[in-house]
């Protein structure tokens, strides 16, 4: 781990307060989620979506959702990262994408292709929205690093209404909302917090 990415981690915090007159340009927040997305994910299948909230009348309506929590408002956007239950489907647009970037020959694509198949479409819908949470937690950490590094603070938030978050905003059965990312400038510093000691938590064997 570079010095970089440790004081990156180290200097994190998860913010509340922020300072409403800051906003941020669609094409940097592109640019972040794009950099977000190069987390690894299971068989490369990306199993994520994204709903940025930048309308203030949309964003009072996610307050409600989000058991009227004023950060919502007060960021300079609201990043509703979503799992897809239905990864699957995107087997096959990666696997050509791979194919035609030089990254896979054919024998290689055939093979990773017919595994796929074989694994996915006929796993539970339990077992893929395990898989899109986590993989989908791996690039909502990558997004908030990368906010920080270009000086911007962020909260994740998993405390809102999911069932009615994808009824007000029409979210397919085939996505499921797994937490909300307000990004901004802080207006106020984040409280410390501690952890448990590692030594408490590792086992070595």
């Amino acid at each position: 781990m570079s010095e970089t990415i440790s004081t990156l981690i180290k200097e994190r915090r998860s913010v509340r307060k922020y300072d409403p007159e800051v906003l941020i340009e669609k094409e940097e927040i592109l640019e972040m989620l794009e950099q977000a997305t190069l987390a690894p994910s299971t068989s490369n299948l990306q199993p994520w979506e994204f709903i940025v909230f930048l309308d203030a009348e949309q964003r009072k309506d996610l307050r409600k959702i989000a058991y009227n929590q004023e950060q919502i408002e007060t960021a300079s956007a609201v990043i509703a990262v979503l799992g897809d239950k239905e990864f699957y489907k995107n087997i096959d647009p990666v696997y050509d994408s791979m194919s035609d970037a030089g990254f896979v020959d054919d024998a290689s694509k055939e093979v990773l292709v017919g595994n796929a198949h074989k694994a996915y479409p006929n796993a539970t819908e339990e077992s893929r929205k395990n898989l899109a949470t986590f993989d989908s937690g791996l690039a909502a950490m990558q997004f908030m690093l990368i906010a920080k590094e270009r000086g911007y603070a962020t909260g994740p938030m998993g405390g809102f209404d999911k069932a009615e978050f994808s009824e007000r905003f029409n979210v397919s059965d085939r996505y499921f909302p797994i937490v909300l990312i307000t990004i901004g400038k802080e207006n106020a510093p984040a409280y410390s917090t501690t952890r448990i000691a590692i030594e408490d938590k590792v086992k070595f064997i």
